[in-house]
C-alpha cells in the first residue's frame, strides 16, 4: 500500500479517536463526590457586609470591610481554620500599586500557628497561583513551611468546559509535564516569573477552583472576594455566618480534600448559634437550581435586585425577562467588564447582555453600570425584596455557563431575612446608596455602555454556549 494511504488513514485514526474524546467530555456529567450540593435551610445568624470603591468630591475612598474580617476570624479562632481561596498572589503589572494582602494573610496565619501549635490550618487553593506548576508560590510555600496544610485542587477531575480544546489538551497534551524553567511571558505580569508551554497548556482548559471561604470553629464567611493583590480595590459582598450551618460549609472543603488526595479533616464547631435568619449553603450547578426557583417564585409587586460581575447564562437571562413580564421588578448593576487588572477588556459578556435585557422587556428591566476607576465592581448577589422577608443568593459565582453548569467549583449561600431585621434594613440600603449615587458617584446610567456592536453579541453567545471563554 502506498505510504500516502497509510498517512490518510493515520490521520483520519486520530481526528476520530480526538473527536470521540471531544464528545465524551462535552457531555460527561460525571462529578466528584460532594460537589453541587443544596444543603438544608437552616436558622443561623447571618451578617452582610460588603467593600466598595467609588469617587465622592473627585477622591476616591476605598470603603474597605471583608479583608478586615478575615484577618479578625484568624486572630480569634482557636481550634480550626479552613480557607479555601481561588485568587491568592501578588502577580500584577509593577508600574500599578496594590495593597499587599495576600502577603498579610500568610504572616497573620503564620503568626497564628506559631502561638497557637495545636490549632490545625488548612489553605485549600488553585493552581493558578503557581500558573500551573511553572514557579512556585512564595505565599503559599512560607504557609507550608510553618506547618500549615496546603493543598491544591485536583482540576482534572472537574468536567471539561471549554470540551472542542480539553479533546486537544487530554488527547495530545496531558503527559506533558510542567518545569520551572518557563521561557514564555507571564500573562498575568511582566514582572513575574515566566511560564512553561505545558502550563500555558492546561491554563487553556480555563478549569478552577473559584470558591472564596474561610471557616473557624466560630463562624464562616463566604464571598465575592479574592485574598489578591491585584484585587485589592474591587467592590464585593460578603456573608458571615453562625450556627449549624459551619458544618455544611466544612462538608463542601472536606469533598475538594477528599476527590484532591488530601486528608479529609474532621472538625466540630463551638456551640451552634439558633439565629432568627435562616442559611443554606448551594454549590455549582445547584446554585442555578435555586437561583432559577426562586426567581420563577417571583410574582407582581415583587422586586429583584442584582449587583453582579459577570452575566451570561442564557437560562438565567430568560429567567429575569419572565419575571418582568410578569410586572416583577427587576434592577440590575452591572460591571462594565472594561477593567482587568491593567489590561483593557472588549465588554463581554455583560455589556450585550444588558443589551438584550433592556430591549426584550421593552425597557422594563433597568440596568446601571458600576463606575469602576481600574478596578473590578466584582460583587455577586441577587436580593429578592418581598412583603415579608428579603431573601439573597450571594458568593462566588458569576451567573454563567462556566460557575453554574459544575464546571467551576463555587460557593454561595441563599439567606432569608424577615424584613424588620437589621440585614434586611441594610441590604436595601446598600443597593439603594449605589443605585441612586446617595453621599458618593458610584453608578452610570444604561446608555454609557450601551452596546451597539452586532459582532459583539455574535461573539458572547459563541462563547458562553461553547466555553471558548474566560468567563
Amino acid at each position: 500500500m502506498d505510504i500516502n494511504i497509510y498517512m490518510i488513514w493515520i490521520i483520519i485514526t486520530l481526528s476520530i479517536g480526538l473527536l470521540i474524546v471531544i464528545i465524551y467530555n462535552a457531555f460527561k456529567t460525571t462529578i466528584p463526590e460532594g460537589i453541587s450540593i443544596k444543603g438544608q435551610l437552616r436558622n443561623s445568624k447571618v451578617e452582610f457586609i460588603y467593600d466598595l470603591t467609588y469617587e465622592e468630591n473627585n477622591t476616591t475612598i476605598y470603603d474597605q470591610n471583608i479583608f478586615s474580617k478575615i484577618l479578625k476570624m484568624v486572630e480569634s479562632a482557636q481550634d480550626f481554620i479552613v480557607i479555601d481561596m481561588f485568587l491568592f498572589n501578588d502577580d500584577y503589572n509593577r508600574k500599578y500599586t496594590y495593597k499587599n494582602v495576600s502577603g498579610q494573610l500568610t504572616e497573620a496565619l503564620i503568626e497564628k500557628k506559631m502561638l497557637n501549635p495545636q490549632i490545625e490550618i488548612i489553605f485549600i487553593t488553585d493552581e493558578i497561583n503557581t500558573f500551573y506548576g511553572s514557579y512556585p508560590s512564595k505565599y503559599l510555600e512560607r504557609l507550608t513551611d510553618n506547618g500549615i496544610y496546603v493543598l491544591f485542587t485536583d482540576l482534572d477531575k472537574l468536567p471539561d468546559s471549554n470540551p472542542i480544546y480539553s479533546g486537544l489538551w487530554r488527547t495530545l497534551f496531558i503527559r506533558l509535564k510542567t518545569n520551572r524553567k518557563g521561557w514564555l511571558r507571564n500573562p498575568f505580569s511582566p514582572d513575574s516569573p515566566k511560564v512553561s508551554l505545558p502550563s500555558y497548556l492546561k491554563l487553556l482548559n480555563m478549569k478552577a477552583n473559584h470558591r472564596k471561604v474561610i471557616i473557624t470553629e466560630n463562624e464562616g464567611l463566604v464571598t465575592s472576594l479574592n485574598v489578591h493583590d491585584a484585587s485589592s480595590n474591587h467592590s464585593n459582598i460578603a456573608f458571615i455566618v453562625k450556627g449549624e450551618i459551619i458544618n455544611d460549609l466544612l462538608e463542601t472543603e472536606n469533598a475538594i480534600v477528599k476527590f484532591s488526595g488530601g486528608q479529609t479533616f474532621n472538625f466540630k464547631p463551638n456551640k451552634f448559634v439558633d439565629g432568627q435568619d435562616q442559611a443554606q449553603v448551594i454549590t455549582e450547578g445547584k446554585i442555578k437550581e435555586v437561583l432559577s426557583k426562586e426567581i420563577e417564585n417571583t410574582q407582581k409587586g415583587d422586586e429583584i435586585r442584582m449587583v453582579m460581575f459577570y452575566l451570561g447564562d442564557h437560562l438565567v437571562i430568560e429567567k429575569l425577562l419572565q419575571a418582568s413580564q410578569r410586572g416583577v421588578k427587576v434592577k440590575i448593576i452591572l460591571d462594565a467588564n472594561k477593567d482587568a487588572f491593567g489590561r483593557e477588556k472588549i465588554g463581554i459578556p455583560n455589556r450585550p447582555v444588558a443589551n438584550k435585557l433592556v430591549n426584550d422587556s421593552k425597557g422594563e428591566i433597568k440596568i446601571r453600570w458600576y463606575k469602576t476607576h481600574g478596578e473590578q465592581f466584582h460583587s455577586k448577589a441577587i436580593f429578592f425584596l418581598k412583603e415579608k422577608e428579603t431573601l439573597v443568593i450571594g458568593g462566588s459565582a458569576n451567573l454563567t455557563r462556566r460557575n453554574l453548569d459544575d464546571y467551576n467549583l463555587e460557593t454561595n449561600l441563599k439567606v432569608v431575612f424577615q424584613n424588620d431585621t437589621l440585614e434586611a434594613t441594610k441590604i436595601r440600603d446598600y443597593f439603594d446608596r449605589i443605585w441612586n449615587n446617595k453621599d458618593g458617584d458610584y453608578t452610570l446610567d444604561f446608555e454609557a455602555y450601551k452596546e451597539k456592536s452586532i459582532i459583539k453579541r455574535l461573539l458572547y453567545y459563541i462563547q458562553e454556549k461553547t466555553g471558548l471563554s474566560s468567563f
